[in-house]
């Protein structure tokens, strides 16, 4: 039958696992010129991160936009289908802040995808 080898689509929640909800903000490839050296902003919030794991950064971010992300990027939905996110060793992940607000942000070939 057509439907056996059909593999249902995973239901990804627009919500985190815990608390509030940070969204897809933007990358430090297009951030606004003016903010990235301004007190508070972009530079500083690089300067000032601190290391979590990818399992603390999923409990605060938009699982939906991180999933859209996640596929833009070339990454696969599930590892028998190759390489995910999540086994993707040369990804970090960190929390800092943005304007003295809290961010969390993942860094992908030393691009930073700010969540806020």
């Amino acid at each position: 039958m057509w439907f056996r080898n059909r593999q249902p689509e995973p239901q990804i929640r627009d919500t985190a696992l815990e608390g509030k909800v940070y969204r897809y903000y933007n990358n430090c490839v297009n951030w606004p010129s003016r903010d990235v050296d301004r007190k508070g902003g972009l530079r500083d919030m690089i300067d000032q991160a601190k290391d979590i794991t990818r399992e603390t950064f999923l409990r605060h971010v938009s699982l939906a936009e991180l999933r859209e992300i996640e596929l833009g990027l070339g990454y696969t939905a599930h590892p028998s289908q190759g390489l995910t996110m999540a086994g993707d060793w040369s990804v970090s992940y960190h929390r800092s802040k943005l304007h003295g607000k809290t961010v969390y942000y993942f860094c992908y070939s030393c691009i930073e995808y700010v969540f806020k």
